[in-house]
């Protein structure tokens, strides 16, 4: 009698990815789409207890400033893949509490590097345009750095370190994210316009900034398509349009059908903040576009989808 044969199908093993910040909004959109794809087992960490929403993914609480703590629970992972999106970006907050932004924007970084290269793990970085001195934009990959902030210096202090990785690394730098957290905690442009002129409150916003704004979940995008591609270098990673504060403000007004005339404008001068803000930054999104296929929405179809959201948040 012949005996049968039984062949074993093999499943592919999934590339297991660690998130930092993943309760923040990035880390949210992030955790979001990767649980999505089948590829990658998502190991998501942030500081005390998990905000995020869903199933599909692990939780470990991490202070990332703790380098004991970062050795152990990297050691433990093995993560394939490291996006490290964990930061103080409040630009004010940094220039206020320099030691602690520091620490958590370029001492945390670099107990995250030193880990991930043990288990060799591509470690792609989250930056900013605020690394620029803002005498032009909008700015490719290869324009010099020149930060006017302190937070803007340990963003660029930190990509300098990741760019010494031993393994793979990738720097996803990215302008003026906006979007809507899990909880409803985090404002941005678009809901602070939005519920000033609802309440009929003139209010004064810039017009001498240029920035190239970006949806939160584009951003989130801009990571996985990095992660998906096992892409190495730096990457600009945001919205393509170039706008002032103030036509984004215009367009806000515009798409919910709100008094314009209550938008006054400024300039820079007009406000007193602890931080220097660049002038004019934004990204050229090119090579983003060619080697990684990342196609940003536009600024109002990201009003669109904020507004869809705002709806559901009621819900």
């Amino acid at each position: 009698m012949q005996k049968s044969l039984v062949i074993g199908i093999l499943m592919p093993t999934k590339k297991k990815i660690f998130i930092t910040g993943a309760n923040g909004l990035l880390g949210q959109k992030l955790v979001e789409q990767l649980v999505q794809k089948e590829e990658f087992e998502v190991i998501a960490s942030g500081k005390g207890v998990c905000r995020l929403k869903g199933t599909g993914f692990r939780y470990v609480s991490l202070d990332i400033t703790n380098p004991e703590q970062v050795n152990q629970v990297l050691e433990e992972i093995k993560p394939e893949i490291i996006i490290h999106g964990a930061a103080i970006t409040n630009v004010d907050t940094c220039e206020l509490n320099q030691e602690t932004c520091y620490e958590v924007n370029v001492k945390a970084t670099e107990y995250l590097v030193r880990a991930g290269e043990h288990s060799n793990s591509h470690f792609v970085y989250v930056s900013t345009d605020f690394i620029f001195s803002g005498e032009s934009g909008p700015l490719d990959e290869s324009a010099e750095p020149s930060p006017v902030n302190f937070y803007g210096q340990t963003k660029l202090e930190a990509e300098q370190f990741v760019m010494k990785n031993s393994t793979k690394w990738a720097i996803a730098r990215t302008v003026l994210v906006y979007g809507i957290a899990n909880d409803l905690s985090r404002s941005n442009i678009i809901l602070w316009v939005k519920s000033s002129l609802e309440a009929g409150k003139e209010i004064q916003v810039v017009d001498d900034q240029f920035r190239t704004p970006t949806l939160a979940e584009d951003l989130a995008t801009g990571c996985v398509l990095i992660a998906a591609h096992s892409a190495q270098g730096i990457f600009h990673i945001s919205g393509s349009d170039f706008l002032t504060p103030f036509q984004m403000a215009i367009m806000t007004a515009e798409y919910f059908g709100l008094d314009k005339n209550l938008l006054k404008r400024a300039d820079s001068s007009t406000f007193t903040q602890p931080a220097k803000r660049p002038l004019k930054t934004g990204f050229l999104i090119e090579k983003a576009r060619k080697e990684l296929g990342f196609e940003p929405k536009t600024f109002r179809e990201g009003i669109a989808i904020l507004a869809n959201q705002i709806i559901l948040a009621r819900f």
